[in-house]
């Protein structure tokens, strides 16, 4: 009974989105309906808001990073064992994806899967951001570097616990989370991705 309410728990903390309430929060238009139209950081940094992005950024990783972290700290307490925690790890991943606050449409949940990683052991969540940095910084794009993060993060997990049910949330986690930019990698291959910090337009999604 308790991993039914935790996981449902996790996927409502998943639910909130944070590019949304941020940028209402600061005035902006909502992310949703310009730039790629996804309601996260790198979108919302489009807004020409430096400040909403980085709060954006921090708040979609910190509940990914507080859902599992507190399962984890309160495990015993809460008779949670590895497939538990397994469980909230990928239903606040969820959350993000398909949000029951904002009609089940989410952002695709880099900053959100690097706060779950994180949580699960800090030394998985450095490398795979490092990972993403490094591309970022050579590449700029933002959508790039998260599908070489997402291919190397269930490689990290591996070579550092082995197979487990944390393994296999963090397997699921990364083909979402490459399935969610299916439409990047379709820019990225044609030569039409946006970069890291290129102005926004109109959400194609958006227009009529």
């Amino acid at each position: 009974m308790n991993t039914v309410l935790l996981t449902i728990a996790a996927y409502l903390i998943g639910s909130i989105s944070f590019a949304v309430v941020v940028s209402k929060i600061y005035g902006l238009d909502d992310p949703r309906t310009y730039g790629s139209g996804n309601p996260g950081a790198t979108n919302v940094l489009r807004s020409g808001s430096k400040k909403a992005a980085i709060w954006t950024l921090v708040g979609d990783a910190f509940k990914g990073w507080l859902a599992v972290w507190l399962t984890i700290h309160f495990a015993d307490r809460l008779g949670a064992d590895d497939t538990t925690i397994a469980l909230v790890a990928l239903a606040v991943f969820l959350g993000h994806l398909w949000p029951v606050f904002f009609r089940f449409a989410g952002g695709k949940g880099v900053a959100t899967a690097a706060g779950v990683l994180l949580a699960l052991n800090v030394w998985l969540g450095l490398a795979t951001l490092v990972t993403w940095a490094v591309v970022a910084y050579a590449f700029r794009y933002s959508s790039l570097a998260a599908l070489i993060a997402s291919l190397f993060a269930p490689f990290y997990y591996g070579l550092l616990f082995g197979v487990e049910p944390q393994f296999f949330a963090v397997v699921v986690m990364c083909g979402l989370l490459i399935w969610r930019h299916a439409k990047n990698i379709g820019n990225l291959l044609a030569g039409k991705e946006s970069r890291i910090g290129s102005k926004s337009r109109p959400a194609a999604a958006k227009k009529k």
